[in-house]
C-alpha cells in the first residue's frame, strides 16, 4: 500500500506545494491551521484540481496533469469522513451504513459485518443519528466510508468537534482501524496529542509547504522541527514505544519496559506484555547533574547532551540521549547557565510518574 503525489496549486496569494509518499496506517498531515492541509486532502478526493502535479494510490493513478489524467471524484475511491459526521438524520445507523455500498463497485472491501465489529457499533445499527453521541455519529461516519471500499481514507480532524470524553471514547476504534484495515488513511489533524497516540507517519505542512515527512517519533522529536511542532509549551516531546512488564497493585503503578529502562507510570487497566506509545512532554523533564535522591519523582534515566535549541520565548530545548532513544527536556536559560549545560555532557533526567496523561497513552503494535 502506497500514496504517492507531488502538487503544486496556486488560489489567490496562497500557493500550495506538496511532495510525500507514505504507505500503510495513519499518515497525519499536521500543520497549523490555515496551512494547507484541508485544500490538499481535497486534491486528492478530486474535489479541487491542482495547477499541476501527479497523485497516485497504490500505483493507481488518480492524477497526471502531464499525461492529462483526472479522474473524477466518484472514480478515485476514496472514502472520506468530515469534522462532522454528515449522517442522513431520516436513516438508522443501519441505513445510513448501507447506503455506502450503493456506489461502490469493488466487491474486495470490508464486509458489513467486519466494519461493524471493527469499530464496535453492533448496538446502535436500529437508532437514528439523533439518538446518537458524537463519538458514535463519527464512528458511523468512519464505517460508511469503509464500506464504500475505498482504497484510500480521508480524515479531516475527524475529532475537532468532540469534547475530551467523546475524543477519549473514539481514541481505541481508531487504533484499532490503524493497525486492523488495509487501507491507507490520512488524518489532518493539528493536535499533538492525536499525533503522539494514532500516527504511524506525519508529513509537516507550513505555509503550503511539506516541512518534513518521517516516523512520528523522528518529527516530533526533531529539535529543529519544535518551531512548527511546539506551537505551544505543552506540545513539546518526545514518543516512546513500551510495553507493560508488571503491575504494582500495591502502590497503584503499572511498570513498563522502554528503551530509556524502567518507567513507572499511574496503574492502567492492560494486560502485562501489551504494547504502548507514550508521550514524555519536555516541561516534564527535570534535569540534575548528579544521581538525585529522597525525591519523589520515580524515574531518573542517565543521558547524555546531544543538543540545545533556544526557542522564541527564551526557554532553552535539550536533545537527550539514552542507549541511542531520544527524548527531550525544557529548560530555562538561568537553569543552562547553572548547570553548564552542553552537548555531549553527561546528565540525569527525572520524570515524576504523574506527567503521563492516560488520555494521551495509546495501544501499538
Amino acid at each position: 500500500m502506497s500514496v504517492e503525489l507531488s502538487l503544486r496549486h496556486r488560489q489567490g496569494s496562497f500557493e500550495l506545494a506538496a511532495d510525500f509518499a507514505t504507505g500503510a496506517g495513519i499518515t497525519a498531515l499536521f500543520g497549523r491551521s490555515g496551512s494547507g492541509k484541508t485544500s490538499l486532502i481535497n486534491m486528492i478526493a478530486g474535489l479541487t484540481r491542482p495547477d499541476s502535479g501527479r497523485i497516485s494510490v497504490n500505483g493507481r493513478i488518480l492524477f497526471d496533469r502531464a499525461a492529462g489524467i483526472d479522474l473524477p471524484a466518484h472514480r478515485r475511491r476514496v472514502g472520506y469522513v468530515f469534522q462532522e459526521a454528515r449522517l442522513f438524520p431520516h436513516l438508522t445507523v443501519r441505513q445510513n451504513l448501507g447506503y455506502a455500498g450503493l456506489f461502490s463497485r469493488k466487491r474486495d472491501g470490508a464486509s458489513f459485518d467486519q466494519v461493524v465489529q471493527l469499530l464496535g457499533i453492533g448496538h446502535l445499527l436500529a437508532r437514528r443519528p439523533l439518538h446518537l453521541s458524537g463519538g458514535e455519529k463519527q464512528r458511523v461516519a468512519i464505517g460508511r466510508a469503509l464500506l464504500a471500499a475505498p482504497d484510500i481514507l480521508l480524515m479531516d480532524e475527524p475529532l475537532a468537534s468532540l469534547d475530551e470524553d467523546r475524543k477519549g471514547e473514539i481514541l481505541p476504534y481508531l487504533e484499532r482501524l490503524r493497525d486492523e484495515s488495509l487501507v491507507p488513511i490520512i488524518y489532518v489533524t493539528h493536535s499533538v496529542p492525536e499525533i503522539a497516540r494514532l500516527a504511524t507517519s506525519v508529513v509537516l505542512i507550513a505555509d503550503g509547504k511539506t516541512i518534513a515527512s518521517g516516523t512520528a517519533s523522528e518529527i516530533l522529536g526533531r529539535l529543529d522541527l519544535l518551531p512548527f511542532t511546539a506551537q505551544d509549551e505543552s506540545g513539546a516531546g518526545a514518543l516512546v514505544e513500551a510495553s507493560i512488564a508488571r503491575h504494582d497493585v500495591a502502590d497503584q503503578l503499572t511498570v513498563l519496559t522502554s528503551p530509556l529502562g524502567e518507567l513507572r507510570i499511574p496503574a492502567l487497566g492492560a494486560a502485562v506484555g501489551t504494547h504502548l506509545r507514550l508521550q514524555i512532554k519536555a516541561r516534564d523533564v527535570m534535569l540534575s547533574l548528579s544521581h538525585p535522591t529522597d525525591i519523589s519523582a520515580l524515574n531518573i534515566v542517565p543521558c547524555r547532551i546531544q543538543g540545545l535549541s533556544e526557542d522564541e520565548s527564551g526557554m532553552v530545548n535539550v536533545d537527550l540521549e539514552h542507549d541511542g532513544a531520544h527524548f527531550l527536556a525544557r529548560v530555562t536559560p538561568k537553569s543552562t547557565r547553572h548547570l553548564a549545560l552542553e552537548p555531549g555532557k553527561e546528565i540525569y533526567a527525572v520524570i515524576k510518574s504523574v506527567a503521563f496523561d492516560r488520555r494521551h497513552i495509546g495501544a501499538w503494535r
